[in-house]
């Protein structure tokens, strides 16, 4: 048992979870993931009697894990739990809240790495046409639409990206657009004439018939009330042009992220260039769009070569 006596094991996920938002500026959504794994952590082990984390050894989180997969828990998950009781495990060492960081050499399955949906070039070309035909009614809403479907592929933002872009984020002379990404971190992604194109035509002429101005605020995108565009608005405007789309796969906005990330590695992209225009802090996550290049090109190969 620890020196000060019971621990409030609640009261520590509470606080090693702010930590993770405040100080280390985790997403909301990994902050929720790991409170979750870490509250079912916690059950695991009052359960067989470890209640206070001086309890909680390699041998536990072990079985943890095993009974985890054994619930069909997918790697990927099994993975994040791993890696939620390694930061938490290392954070209560630091603050000597335990004798021991318990999960150092704690492990997970590998994840398996799916390939990510990518449109061809005809059907992103095809949603294109239907989205700019439908702004040629003059419908703000549609202006709008357009300009949201131009700068994802455009610029392969993220969706909170996206709906967190403000009117003064956007350089139309230099054809970048600054966004806030994963931990905070800001950078500068360029688009196309198109994209500026649709941009002005929404910022001129759909958005002041919807938008009064939100006070400190200058949100690019609103919705029908003038109200900053959500996220879950955005998806169900992609879910529905994706709906008519041959193939199968996820059908959100992440989709023309992947399809504007390997559309740029096909065209001879730089892949530094493009794990910076993404984004990405590893240079790994940025490769597997040159696995579904080349699956594309072998693919591309059996249809077409006469010895394939």
């Amino acid at each position: 048992m620890h020196d000060d006596g019971p621990v409030d094991m609640e009261r520590t996920i509470e606080d090693f979870t702010s930590y993770l938002a405040v100080d280390r500026g985790f997403s909301e959504h990994t902050v929720r993931s790991y409170r979750s794994d870490l509250t079912q952590l916690v059950e695991f082990a009052t359960a067989r009697g470890a209640t206070d984390p001086d309890d909680v050894d390699l041998e536990l989180l072990r079985d943890w894990l095993w009974r985890s997969s054994q619930d069909g828990l997918a790697k990927s998950t099994l993975a994040r739990r791993a890696a939620a009781a390694r930061s938490f495990s290392s954070w209560l060492s630091r603050t000597k809240a335990t004798t021991t960081d318990a999960a150092a050499r704690l492990r997970a399955p590998k994840s398996e790495r799916h390939l990510p949906r990518v449109l061809s070039r005809e059907s992103m070309s095809s949603i294109l046409d239907r989205v700019s035909l439908r702004a040629e009614s003059g419908d703000p809403l549609a202006l709008r639409d357009l300009a949201i479907i131009e700068l994802l592929y455009a610029s392969a933002l993220r969706v909170s990206e996206l709906t967190g872009l403000d009117l003064g984020d956007v350089d139309l002379g230099r054809l970048t657009v600054r966004v806030l990404g994963k931990g905070s971190k800001e950078r500068v992604v360029p688009f196309g004439v198109p994209a500026r194109d649709a941009i002005v035509a929404w910022t001129e002429r759909g958005r002041p018939a919807v938008a009064a101005e939100i006070s400190g605020a200058s949100p690019l995108f609103v919705g029908a009330r003038g109200k900053r565009l959500t996220s879950r608005a955005v998806y169900e405007l992609v879910s529905g042009l994706l709906a008519t789309v041959p193939g199968s796969g996820p059908a959100g906005p992440h989709t023309f992220r992947h399809t504007a990330a390997t559309h740029l590695l096909d065209g001879g992209a730089d892949l530094r260039a493009v794990q910076e225009m993404l984004g990405h802090a590893s240079l790994g996550t940025t490769q597997l769009y040159t696995h579904v290049s080349t699956e594309r090109l072998k693919e591309s190969y059996r249809i077409a070569h006469p010895r394939a």
